[in-house]
């Protein structure tokens, strides 16, 4: 099967209601609108394909990106392909993906972490911030988390809403696993106040890091 072979199945898959949805939250007119589930079943049927995975990837088309992040192989990506291809997706369910099934399971992820907290791509800051929230809960030790709180709170005023995301995970993950950085963390959250008013569905957890992170810590009471 080609990339265009593909597009065209994809297009066949296209629902108008999901496009609607997707174009309310930000992707270009580049999407069809097919369902996550059809997404899914093509990629089990593809199976891995490294190759057409990029050139899915290279139509910019949204579908064809959530796509490629599953039949892609993670192993064969250079970091230098892959801070390509972050940089290159703004709409963030997407970039979310590409952390998720790529970016937080590759060996050398610590390198870029590295490198995008310093990056004023913002794309790259997102993931940058994504990789440092997974290391509070897993590898905090790699970590200077004080001067992380001193970041966050200096920076996360001004960041870009899709860094503040991220950043606020962070401040989040840190209050809620290390009881001694726990004060600083809620008296941060409080004075910058982000996500105070967020709409929330019912059943469902704020992301005010105060609320966030008083709930985690009750829940393991």
């Amino acid at each position: 099967m080609t990339a265009k072979d593909i597009l065209i199945q994809l297009k066949s898959l296209g629902d108008e209601k999901v496009f609607a949805q997707n174009k309310k939250r930000g992707v270009s007119e580049n999407q069809f609108g097919v369902k996550m589930g059809d997404i899914r079943t093509l990629a089990k049927k593809i199976k891995i394909n490294h190759e057409l995975a990029l050139e899915l990837w290279d139509t910019e088309n949204a579908d064809a990106r959530f796509l490629a992040i599953l039949i892609i192989d993670p192993k064969k990506l250079s970091n230098e392909q892959i801070a390509k291809m972050v940089s290159s997706e703004k709409f963030v369910h997407i970039a979310d993906w590409f952390y998720s099934y790529i970016i937080k399971e590759y060996p050398d992820r610590e390198t870029l972490r590295q490198a995008w907290m310093h990056s004023t791509d913002v794309m790259h800051g997102r993931a940058a911030w994504s990789l440092t929230s997974g290391c509070v809960a897993r590898n905090p030790e790699i970590l200077d988390l004080p001067a992380l709180l001193d970041r966050i709170e200096n920076e996360m005023p001004t960041a870009a809403p899709e860094v503040q995301w991220t950043m606020n995970s962070t401040l989040a993950q840190i209050g809620i696993k290390f009881p001694e950085y726990r004060e600083r963390a809620l008296a941060i959250g409080e004075k910058l106040g982000i996500y105070r008013d967020y709409p929330t569905s019912k059943g469902c957890t704020s992301p005010f890091a105060p609320i966030w992170i008083n709930e985690m810590v009750r829940r393991q009471e």
